[in-house]
């Protein structure tokens, strides 16, 4: 049975409850985190956490732990869940109050995390993918409960047929709905510069990271939407998928229409990292 924590206590997730009147259920007044772990070791934990606390400072909330203490709570979820790789969710809102748009400062925050199984990640066969404009609000870069935009964006492209929506603004890609963008041609990587409306994604970093360091061309530019459809490989990078090929676009092959020899390396050098974390 799945073990959560909610609020200081680790319980069967079944029995976790929040009362009605938590801002979260009310306004998705919050924040979250995704996390995988490989072989009971949180990859890439104070980059995520350090993530959090730009979150909640961006939502005018303190953070209600330290980097020390999320980690104590997060690795014993680890412990007491099975499964050699775990994806753990972390949320925190800022806890029960009457409904009013204005909040008190001084509100106890509400912190919940679960774990689920990971199934372990090599490599990926591709996936299909859709472009949209970008609906969203103009603080992306925080990682906000409030994912309406995104999960119907993502049920669109499902009902295309594809996994994922690459989304633009004014002819300029931001990033997938649920997912970093990155773009290649002639063997130059480009991902987009982070910014309002760009998710500051922990696996995008480490990928950029690791291209560098192993001496592949990879920049962080604007990437147009011409840009895109004229690419010879298209990755979607995010904590539990890692790197993706997007395979076809808007029902177009991009490049061959299978991964490309890019990604072929990129992957190996992730999975190498990984594997050495």
């Amino acid at each position: 049975m799945s073990v959560a924590y909610l609020n200081g206590e680790f319980l069967p997730l079944s029995e976790a409850k929040i009362p009605v009147m938590d801002r979260g259920f009310l306004f998705a007044d919050g924040v979250y985190e995704v996390m995988p772990t490989y072989n009971g070791r949180i990859f890439r934990i104070e980059e995520h956490l350090l993530r959090l606390d730009n979150s909640l400072s961006g939502i005018y909330m303190k953070n209600p732990m330290s980097m020390d203490e999320w980690k104590n709570m997060l690795e014993v979820l680890v412990e007491k869940n099975e499964g050699k790789h775990q994806s753990l969710y972390l949320q925190v809102t800022r806890g029960v109050s009457e409904r009013d748009h204005l909040f008190n400062e001084d509100l106890k925050p509400t912190i919940f995390a679960m774990s689920k199984p990971l199934r372990e990640k090599t490599s990926s066969p591709g996936i299909a993918a859709i472009t949209r404009e970008d609906s969203r609000w103009k603080h992306c870069d925080l990682k906000t409960i409030a994912l309406l935009p995104g999960v119907l964006l993502r049920n669109e492209a499902r009902s295309k047929g594809a996994t994922e929506a690459i989304l633009y603004i004014d002819n300029f890609i931001t990033e997938g709905a649920a997912s970093n963008v990155f773009v290649i041609k002639a063997n130059v990587i480009k991902t987009p510069p982070k910014g309002k409306h760009i998710l500051p994604g922990v696996t995008r970093d480490l990928v950029v990271e690791l291209m560098l360091d192993n001496g592949l061309d990879c920049r962080e530019e604007p990437v147009t939407l011409e840009e895109l459809r004229d690419a010879d490989e298209i990755w979607i990078t995010s904590s539990t998928w890692e790197i993706v090929p997007v395979i076809t676009l808007d029902g177009r092959n991009v490049g061959s229409g299978q991964p490309g020899p890019v990604y072929a390396e990129a992957n190996r050098i992730y999975q190498e990292f990984k594997e050495n974390f």
